[in-house]
């Protein structure tokens, strides 16, 4: 919001101060917390806006993994790795972006759990929110021959994961019978607290690994589409511009940027990360409704695998595909 100050002496009623904010050609700094893959991928497109909107000299600081992706991709913006102090050490303005609790609206113009993740960083900077993935590197060579879909199974917390027990073998079986190739790039094989442990499903060929992101990229480029949850590597996925099937009932569909082949059942209780009636806590089993019940996590327990194999087949349509073994659905 562009503002004025002016300050008088009280005592003689002289002007001491009358500024009008004003960015152009001045030192910005933009921090964003060490946080999860997905955050940082929702909001650098808005950051990249401020930018050319105010045309100021811009510093953004961020974790290492991720600012590798975009740093080239963004040269009129100066990155700076966390834990590492800024560059600009007296800004002209700063600018924190970042998920605030609680209904805070001192640090956030919205309550974020009613916009889309990705829109809160908008919100934030005063730019224009229409969803847009940024700008990663790609063009790499191919280096699998075969038609493939990666897919991800994991996720920060247990509430992001599908919870359906049989599912992902239905999904990859289904993929497997029309040819394709699945690969499995979560950065663990194993993941979980307490006493649910999620395992690397079967029939899928291992390419988990904490590797640099910028290898996913290079996988998920040449990829059909991915398969995922509401979580980073999905975010990942859509900034290489191929299709993304998600399955998610923690968060409302809005939630996460558009697309056709989102996965959700309305019928089961879903969408209390999106309800501001409930206090978040940071804890991997957060289940606010139905913790301690048997209707735990049904938010994706009552998504079927036959549910998003419906989502693949719409996928292989609208883009007119032949499966890889040769059959029109």
């Amino acid at each position: 919001i562009k503002h004025r100050i002016r300050v008088w002496d009280r005592d003689t009623d002289e002007e001491l101060m009358d500024v009008t904010m004003d960015l152009k050609d001045k030192p910005v700094l933009v921090k964003f917390p060490v946080g999860t893959m997905g955050d940082i991928i929702a909001w650098m497109t808005y950051v990249d806006r401020f930018q050319r909107k105010h045309g100021c000299k811009l510093e953004l600081t961020l974790q290492k993994r991720m600012a590798e992706i975009f740093e080239k991709q963004y040269p009129n913006i100066q990155f700076t790795y966390l834990p590492g102090k800024p560059k600009t050490e007296k800004p002209y303005a700063s600018y924190l972006v970042g998920l605030f609790f609680g209904g805070d609206l001192n640090f956030q113009p919205v309550d974020f759990r009613l916009i889309g993740l990705h829109e809160q960083a908008g919100y934030i900077l005063g730019v224009d929110t229409t969803p847009e993935a940024p700008k990663v590197e790609l063009g790499s060579p191919r280096l699998i021959p075969e038609r493939y879909v990666c897919i991800a199974c994991k996720g920060s917390s247990q509430n992001k994961y599908w919870n359906n027990g049989y599912g992902w073998e239905q999904v990859i079986d289904y993929l497997k019978s029309i040819g394709y190739r699945v690969l499995c790039i979560d950065k663990e094989r194993t993941e979980g607290k307490e006493w649910i442990w999620n395992r690397m499903p079967a029939g899928v060929e291992d390419f988990t690994g904490n590797k640099p992101l910028q290898e996913r990229i290079a996988l998920l480029e040449h990829a059909d589409f991915f398969v995922g949850l509401g979580s980073g590597l999905s975010w990942l996925a859509w900034c290489c511009h191929i299709p993304v099937v998600m399955i998610s009932g923690f968060s409302m569909p809005w939630c996460e940027f558009p697309t056709p082949y989102r996965v959700f059942n309305p019928q089961a209780c879903h969408g209390c990360w999106n309800d501001i009636n409930i206090k978040f806590e940071h804890e991997y089993m957060w289940c606010p409704r139905q913790k301690g019940t048997k209707r735990m996590f049904e938010c994706t327990r009552l998504i079927t695998g036959r549910m998003v194999i419906s989502k693949i087949k719409q996928l292989i349509k609208d883009n007119q595909w032949l499966t890889p073994n040769g059959i029109e659905l």
